[in-house]
């Protein structure tokens, strides 16, 4: 039933969705981009999505969000000021991104405004309407008794990708050798990664083009501005709008565990996927077991070495970018955020 304290939706009127989100410098910016996705989707079939603006959220938002999501302010994180806002807001349902906020705060958030979805790759236990889990392997089994939303299949990649995704596809079955390479590590750039990966490839390069993204303020441009400045071969991409078209043009990437990597296997790019945080491991496993991707541990004592490696072995191996390509475009078709919309606006259409 519609709980007292939210706004009753009216025939004809656009489904209000208020979505929560996680980010800052320890998780990165994924939470809120996936988020974004999903509201893009939610937008293009009519519906008004809103998001709590935290100030690491807000930093994001600032450069990324379109001029259809609305900003809503919150008094704080927990499931009484989240409740609390939803009704300023009117919202309808909300959508929860954010590791920090457990079943319990659920349970209570869910008192004032349902469907609740929660979006999650970790396992844990949940009180909500929906679960999305889009890692490789998860099932409905993962969360029981909870309707589940599981696997690749409903990976949040935006629509930009799967309009590239034949032309990309049939490129890379030609496989002309690798020219361009695409370094993508997050836009928080965790521990200044992107550098000390732009260093293990610099000596090796040879003709071939570094397209390097970054976030505006990840510490791996104390380093690699100057560098791109002198050399040409390294070109900088900040807060970049343009990620299809850079996925869809490199022939190889090196990038993080989290949810770009349904971008790359949209887009049948062989990558190595670096693995930066704990929640990143076992959906890049789950890759390369599949054939999909490669993946290192950043924390490994010889990661350098590794590295260069395993770069050297993607470069020269041209059979093994073909399996690889061919293994990630079967993976993700890049559909996984329009099924998602799909499903939350059902359940929200469906009489209490």
């Amino acid at each position: 039933m519609i709980p007292a304290t939210a706004t009753p939706r009216k025939p004809g009127d656009p489904a209000r969705i208020l979505f929560f989100a996680d980010a800052g410098p320890s998780v990165g910016g994924g939470h809120v981009m996936r988020c974004l996705t999903l509201a893009s989707a939610l937008a293009a079939k009519g519906a008004v999505c809103g998001f709590i603006a935290t100030a690491a959220a807000g930093a994001i938002l600032d450069v990324f969000a379109d001029t259809t999501v609305e900003r809503v302010t919150a008094t704080g994180d927990s499931a009484e000021a989240l409740s609390a806002a939803a009704a300023r807001w009117s919202a309808q349902a909300m959508v929860i991104d954010h590791y920090g906020f457990e079943c319990g705060h659920e349970a209570r958030l869910r008192d004032s405004v349902r469907p609740l979805l929660v979006i999650d790759d970790l396992r844990r236990r949940h009180d909500c309407d929906l679960v999305l889990d889009s890692n490789l392997g998860r099932t409905a089994a993962d969360y029981p008794g909870l309707e589940t939303l599981a696997g690749p299949t409903f990976a949040l990649v935006r629509r930009d990708f799967a309009q590239r995704r034949d032309a990309a596809v049939a490129r890379r079955a030609l496989d002309q050798g690798p020219q361009r390479l695409l370094i993508s590590l997050g836009l928080t750039d965790v521990g200044a990664i992107t550098a000390r990966v732009v260093d293990v490839l610099l000596p090796d390069l040879g003709e071939r083009a570094l397209d390097v993204v970054l976030g505006a303020a990840a510490p791996s441009l104390a380093r690699l501005a100057p560098l791109s400045a002198l050399d040409g071969r390294v070109r900088l991409h900040i807060n970049t709008q343009d990620m299809p078209a850079l996925t869809a043009e490199a022939d190889l990437a090196i990038g993080a565990g989290g949810s770009s990597v349904w971008e790359r296997c949209c887009l049948g790019l062989p990558a190595l996927t670096l693995v930066l945080a704990d929640n990143q491991r076992p959906n890049a496993q789950a890759l390369d077991t599949a054939g999909a991707a490669l993946t290192l541990e950043v924390d490994a004592d010889d990661f350098e070495d590794q590295l260069r490696a395993v770069a050297g072995r993607l470069t020269a191996d041209a059979a093994l970018r073909q399996t690889m390509s061919k293994a990630a475009t079967r993976l993700c078709d890049g559909h996984g955020a329009e099924r998602v919309a799909d499903r939350l606006l059902a359940i929200i259409e469906t009489p209490a």
